[in-house]
């Protein structure tokens, strides 16, 4: 089986899909390459996600990492959040296929950005993970 029960149950009842209207982060990626393109919505309060909620354009993959995604950080403090890695979310949904790994990166790239718009608001500074240098970032992926 190309894709894990995970994966397949992430995609076809997405877990948290909409958009927080008085979020206190937003932080959107996207590769114009492939076309996924993912905008994450965190609530935070005493420094704990209380929400996630995701808007995702793309593929079956980029569906499941988003919403794996938004399970992993909900209830979490911003500084565990801030160390999400793509491996953990796509370990969380048993794998992805090779070729489908850069969705597991965009997800963990959406968390932070957003935790960077987050440090941004609170006037603190943002930690180094969060600011993607130009040396860092995947070919044909565009940070907002």
């Amino acid at each position: 089986m190309l894709y894990s029960e995970k994966v397949m149950d992430h995609f076809e009842h997405p877990r948290n899909v909409g958009e927080i209207m008085d979020a206190d982060a937003v932080g959107q990626v996207g590769n114009p390459r492939c076309g996924d393109i993912m905008k994450m919505y965190l609530k935070i309060e005493d420094g704990v996600i209380v929400d996630a909620k995701f808007k995702t354009f793309g593929c079956g993959s980029a569906i499941a990492t988003s919403s794996m995604a938004t399970e992993l950080i909900r209830g979490k403090r911003v500084e565990e959040a801030l160390s999400l890695t793509n491996a953990a979310v796509a370990e969380a949904l048993d794998g992805l296929p090779a070729y489908k790994m850069h969705c597991s990166v965009l997800a963990e790239e959406a968390i932070k950005a957003a935790l960077g718009d987050w440090y941004r608001r609170q006037g603190l500074p943002v930690p180094p993970e969060c600011v993607i240098q130009k040396e860092d970032q995947t070919p044909g992926h565009t940070y907002e």
